[in-house]
């Protein structure tokens, strides 16, 4: 139909980007919540504003946890706000793509037809696409070659690695260390060395401002915490050699993995990755020079996608809207009970 509406949606725990085909716009959100008992107080930026500064009446919540939907009716709320925001009426007939795991179970893909089926948006036909497809789509591989290329897409709370040849998914492996874990492993590294507690928010600020992990500076910030014996607010001025000790904590585990898996990967396909190198993608993938410091603690060369976290929502717009493709997207067909 020339004016059908098609939506594609990539869902992770800490952003949430939906793409309009009919308005061929791409929108970004926090994929978050706030409410106080059945009352919702506020969604998306809105919402993570309050997050670390509401009263303890109030909770603020992201409906995912790990790539799982874990409370389907808050995230309809989310999604279907969203949507709102760019059609004034997106609650029936349209098509949505969503970008999934690839060991998804029967239960979680009922949760993700139930998210555009249920008590907002109604009447909606789903498709799934494999997450790690997508971002091979969104990267230009041709993922028809039965030689095989590697993926590395370094996310909120997980990473995902994934082997793809021959149109198809060979190998996969999720491990559970994000940006999320990077930042609390900046927070634990600052709590030891100066004593004093911050929140997830400034762990955040400074992994982006002082994170170099390859080509560190000497440079500091000032921030303000709890102090971890008093219990008293605190200001107190951080060194960049502190934030980078706390990443590198997680991205040498995340290293390590890595050549666990490369070692689990067909002779002949692993031959061929090693030449071409591995790409890297998601949204901790920007700090700085983390591509270096992967090669440097892996051996492997590695190609640094300038796409990101957008990198997913991306390929699902290509597969939606060419029809070669489109055959990479599986149909979700669900009864009510």
């Amino acid at each position: 139909m020339l004016f059908e509406k098609k939506y594609g949606i990539d869902i992770g725990s800490s952003y949430i980007r939906v793409y309009s085909a009919f308005r061929d716009k791409l929108v970004t959100d926090h994929n978050m919540i706030a409410y106080r008992g059945h009352t919702i107080l506020a969604t998306g930026s809105e919402a993570y504003e309050m997050f670390e500064k509401a009263p303890s009446d109030i909770r603020i919540d992201t409906p995912m946890a790990f790539g799982t939907i874990s409370n389907r009716e808050l995230q309809e709320i989310i999604l279907y706000q969203m949507m709102r925001g760019e059609d004034r009426f997106p609650t029936r007939g349209c098509k949505v793509y969503f970008a999934v795991p690839s060991d998804i179970s029967a239960l979680e893909r009922r949760a993700y037809w139930e998210v555009v089926n249920g008590n907002w948006i109604h009447r909606t036909r789903v498709y799934a696409v494999e997450a790690s497809l997508a971002d091979a789509v969104a990267l230009g591989l041709d993922i028809d070659k039965a030689s095989g290329s590697m993926l590395v897409n370094i996310g909120s709370q997980r990473t995902r690695f994934s082997v793809l040849g021959d149109g198809r998914i060979i190998m996969n492996r999720e491990f559970p260390v994000g940006g999320s874990q990077i930042n609390e492993g900046i927070a634990q590294e600052i709590r030891r060395k100066y004593h004093l507690v911050i929140g997830e928010k400034t762990a955040n600020r400074l992994k982006l401002a002082m994170g170099r992990l390859y080509d560190q500076r000497e440079e500091a910030r000032k921030v303000v915490g709890l102090d971890s014996v008093s219990g008293l607010p605190r200001e107190e001025v951080i060194s960049a050699d502190v934030v980078n000790t706390g990443i590198m904590n997680s991205i040498n585990d995340l290293a390590a993995q890595m050549k666990v898996f490369f070692e689990r990967i067909p002779p002949q396909v692993a031959y061929t990755v090693s030449r071409e190198g591995i790409y890297l993608t998601g949204g901790s993938a920007r700090i700085p020079h983390i591509d270096k410091y992967l090669a440097s603690c892996t051996g492997f060369m590695f190609n640094l996608s300038d796409l990101y976290e957008g990198s997913t929502v991306r390929g699902l717009q290509k597969i939606m809207m060419s029809r070669s493709l489109s055959r990479h997207a599986q149909a979700i067909h669900m009864r009510r009970l």
